[in-house]
């Protein structure tokens, strides 16, 4: 869940971040641990607020037991199916992790974040989703990957040059911020720029090399990167300043984040956060495209929800879902955080609807 975000199991990915996304493939798990771990604070804050009435794990209607009597309506049971769709999550019941570019405020020229701005203006959450596939499914490099989309994209065409010189980028240990690393040092060289890419650490180690210049730019997650700050400047139990609302969290992160001396590029249309998919034949069979199509038509007893074990009490799973689109499911199987057991609950037809992350590019 590292990305980037705010997520479920706390700061997500990252990416267990609070940003917890997926196939997989090796190193595809690394991701979604980092993602959950430095998720995880986020996560916990949020479930703070959303109160201590949530179901536990385990109880009646998780691990694929029967839920009480009292949910209502028929719901939709799982139709299995080999590809998986995202549901639009049309309520902003998930927090606004867009990629963004985070620069140290030393060397932001006007030219540099132009450049950077190409790669965020050219990613949509399609795009993402089939870079990470190129990667994590098809096994190019990051490098390949990155060159093959600014290619198609072009990206370079039109930069202008600017005043030059030697820039960092860091780019954390997992696939996606090494591709999304790769396209800020292909716009930046040829911006005039003298740019390489660094592998770095989580997110607690090489936050202060950024605001401190030993690195001077990270792709990042609005969601997660403002939350990371907002509770380290004011705090664990800090009020969230992240939301559902990609405009309203990047001002904040803007505003909090340019008193540590950081600047930040446009956000991006791809996000890299929680999501809830289902097949592609069960969408067509109950013409779902929103989760606000699910709760309308398939909240009730057929309907499975797959997810982590801590799904039950999690304000951005089980609970964000019955509380922000009154979805009501028959049963909750206990599974892994958007993993291949996830999937594999939904190919199989055992899940109607099941957390995943929304750029894993086994979704491509």
């Amino acid at each position: 869940m590292e990305s980037g975000r705010a997520s479920l199991t706390a700061d997500k990915r990252r990416p267990s971040d609070t940003r917890p996304v997926t196939v997989i493939a090796p190193g595809h798990g690394r991701r979604a641990i980092l993602r959950t771990a430095m998720r995880a604070m986020f996560g916990v804050l949020a479930l703070s607020l959303a109160g201590a009435g949530l179901a536990a794990c385990g109880e009646s209607g998780s691990s694929g037991t029967q839920a009480p009597a009292s949910v209502s309506g028929a719901g939709c049971a799982p139709v299995a199916g080999e590809k998986l769709v995202v549901l639009d999550d049309d309520k902003k019941l998930q927090q606004a992790d867009n990629v963004i570019a985070a620069i140290n405020t030393k060397v932001a020229d006007p030219v540099l974040v132009a450049a950077l701005d190409k790669v965020s203006g050219a990613l949509t959450p399609e795009k993402l989703i089939a870079l990470n596939k190129a990667v994590d499914v098809d096994r190019k490099t990051s490098k390949v990957a990155a060159e093959d989309f600014a290619k198609a994209e072009n990206l370079t065409t039109g930069i202008e040059k600017g005043k030059g010189g030697a820039i960092k980028i860091g780019a954390a240990n997992f696939s996606e911020s090494a591709t999304l690393g790769a396209l800020y040092e292909i716009v930046l060289d040829a911006a005039g720029y003298d740019a390489s890419v660094q592998t770095i650490g989580q997110r607690e180690v090489y936050y202060g090399q950024l605001t401190k210049g030993d690195i001077q730019i990270v792709p990042e997650y609005a969601a997660t990167l403002t939350e990371f700050i907002n509770q380290s400047v004011n705090g664990k139990s800090a009020t969230p300043l992240a939301s559902g609302d990609v405009d309203k969290t990047v001002a904040a992160l803007k505003e909090i984040g340019g008193k540590q001396g950081l600047t930040f590029g446009k956000a991006s249309k791809a996000t890299d956060g929680n999501a809830f998919a289902v097949t592609s034949e069960f969408a067509s069979k109950y013409g779902l495209k929103t989760l606000s199509d699910f709760a309308a038509k398939c909240s009730g007893q057929a309907s499975v929800l797959g997810g982590p074990p801590e799904c039950p009490q999690r304000p951005f799973c089980q609970p964000g879902l019955e509380n922000t689109y009154k979805i009501q499911f028959g049963k909750v199987l206990s599974l892994d955080a958007g993993g291949p057991q996830s999937k594999d609950a939904l190919k199989k037809g055992n899940a109607s609807l099941a957390l995943v992350f929304s750029s894993d590019g086994s979704l491509g």
